[in-house]
């Protein structure tokens, strides 16, 4: 996921509840002293290595290997990448003895799919698999066959009892598709109220939580309906990212409590169903926004198959540990993603592979560059953390995974940085900050922006849900504050129009395609400001006695409390 460059192109049980709670202040409120009015130290710049993040950057999204899918070949030479640069930057393995943490994995890859078909009302509808939809199965079955599934058309397919709202009141969805919208029913508002907190994205409001409540209900499947602004991607995200090889999490059931499908439709197919079913999609869908409303049947029926080949394998989550030199038993985190989408729909060129350069080759050579600048300083008061995570292409797997299985205890985990695809632009006057006002940890960055003689941007588009898009939010669900701060969009040549233009053009041409490519001419020196400040973020929370914690109302505040009252009393 790479949230800046979208944005300014376009200038679980547990998750659900912590949905259920009110959202981020996005008006980046700062806490009014630091947290728990301890001192946030000063912290000397790093050495960042410029030379470390070219050559990781470039080594990782070679086609050798071949778009780091989990589970390649690519996967194999990833890992004994970071496992040697962690080695040679002076960590320590961080999983008891081990550099890795397996990750245990199922791969479906799909073949042989039939169409689309829509039957009903004097009306047969056909349309082609990746032009006009895209669906996969998460259950371990080699055939998905849906045949004469009856439409049901559910609105935004929440169901929120704590808010009065249920999209699926009334109807048994059992052996039906749901056919839903995406985002939260008030992501047009330009205001933070409202019952799912206006343009602000809760959990609601992520495909995600769609497929896991639609499964709640028995559908046999979900049906999302693409629309770009709402979705904050386009039709070539959804088809490149949901076709080929799809990785889900292993179960003791093989995921047969899953819905059959889930998949997306585009808005156009959406509306032609619609209309064959005697209703309006605009029209639906101004209704579904409004308290009370109730799923619509449609007296249509959907058919479709396809072939599953299915391989189980485990995959690895990377860890590096800089020993803490007072308090060695308490955390801070840094994470990054090492994998991207491997093989994808091919260019016009032919070419296959989705290399991942921006997304997230970059961060994970942030890791190694943080790893090599923090060894470089010295032991800090706190264990350093370096998490590469698997699978985050495929629903945040690998850090879910972590934070259910922790190797460092959440409770005694201080907090920490997620870093998802740096912005190469150049040097910015500013960084861009996701979530902000929701943590203490604000505090740390201000102090670091200062020092950094930089300011921090509110998040312009919070209606796109990007806290809930990352790797942080596996931890962030269960109380660790975790700060995501993206480069920013005002640069020091040709200032916020000249950040769109780049933000636009790698959008347009490059995100999650094969054009996610090296290149020997970008300017590093913006990524490696950026750098720097994640350096002062980590080193100051190492050096800390702060246990920080998220504000007030905040919707992880209580599991944090929980967090502590078990743990280390933070």
């Amino acid at each position: 996921m790479i949230r800046n460059i979208l944005t300014t192109a376009a200038l679980a049980t547990s998750a659900l509840a912590l949905a259920a709670c009110s959202t981020a202040q996005y008006d980046n409120a700062r806490p009014a002293s630091a947290p728990g009015n301890a001192a946030i130290p000063d912290v000397a710049p790093g050495d960042i290595e410029l030379s470390t993040m070219k050559n990781v950057t470039r080594i990782l999204s070679s086609d050798e290997f071949e778009g780091r899918a989990p589970g390649t070949a690519g996967e194999e030479k990833t890992v004994a990448l970071l496992i040697d640069r962690f080695t040679k930057a002076g960590l320590q393995p961080g999983n008891r003895g081990s550099w890795v943490q397996e990750v245990p994995l199922v791969e479906i890859t799909g073949s042989n799919f039939a169409p689309l078909t829509v039957t009903g009302n004097g009306e047969a509808m056909r349309f082609d698999f990746a032009e006009d939809w895209v669906g996969v199965t998460y259950r371990e079955n080699e055939r998905t066959v849906l045949e004469d599934s009856e439409l049901v058309f559910v609105g935004y397919g929440i169901n929120a009892p704590e808010k009065g709202w249920n999209d699926y009141a009334g109807v048994d969805m059992k052996g039906k598709i749901a056919v839903i919208l995406v985002n939260d029913p008030d992501y047009e508002q330009q205001t933070l109220g409202g019952d799912f907190n206006g343009r602000a994205m809760t959990y609601y409001g992520r495909w995600t939580y769609k497929y896991e409540e639609a499964a709640a209900q028995g559908a046999a499947g979900a049906l999302i309906v693409h629309d770009t602004y709402p979705a904050a991607y386009g039709w070539n995200v959804v088809e490149s990212s949901w076709t080929g090889p799809q990785s889900f999490a292993q179960t003791a059931n093989g995921n047969m409590d899953e819905t059959m499908m889930n998949g997306w439709i585009q808005k156009p197919v959406a509306e032609r169903i619609l209309q064959a079913a005697g209703q309006d999609l605009a029209t639906l869908s101004a209704r579904a926004k409004q308290r009370g409303f109730r799923a619509v049947p449609l007296g249509l029926t959907a058919s479709t198959s396809f072939d599953n080949a299915i391989r189980k394998f485990q995959s690895k989550n990377v860890i590096g540990i800089l020993p803490g030199s007072e308090r060695p038993d308490e955390y801070v985190m840094h994470t990054a993603h090492w994998d991207h989408l491997g093989r994808c729909t091919p260019d016009a060129s032919g070419d296959d592979i989705c290399n991942g350069a921006i997304d997230n080759a970059t961060g994970t050579a942030a890791l190694v560059a943080l790893a090599e600048a923090h060894a470089d300083a010295g032991p800090a008061e706190r264990s350093l953390v370096f998490l590469a995570v698997t699978a985050e292409e495929q629903g945040l797997l690998g850090s879910e995974y972590y934070a259910a299985n922790s190797v460092f205890p959440l409770s005694q985990t201080v907090g920490g940085v997620n870093m998802d695809a740096l912005f190469i632009a150049g040097p910015s006057h500013d960084v861009t900050v996701v979530g902000g006002g929701k943590s203490e940890l604000d505090a740390f960055l201000d102090k670091a922006l200062l020092a950094e003689g930089r300011r921090a941007t509110p998040e312009p588009t919070p209606e796109k849900g990007y806290y809930y898009r990352s790797d942080h939010f596996s931890f962030a669900k269960r109380g660790v504050p975790m700060l995501y701060v993206d480069g920013g969009e005002d640069l020091v040549k040709g200032g916020v129009e000249a950040g769109a233009a780049v933000a636009r053009a790698y959008t347009e041409n490059a995100y999650h395609g094969p054009n996610d490519e090296y290149d020997p001419n970008w300017d590093w020196s913006g990524a490696l400001n950026d750098l720097q400040l994640f350096y002062r973020l980590g080193r100051m929370m190492a050096m800390s006695e702060a246990w920080p914690n998220w504000v007030a109302g905040d919707e992880f505040k209580e599991a944090r409390d929980v967090s502590c009252a078990n743990g280390m009393g933070c």
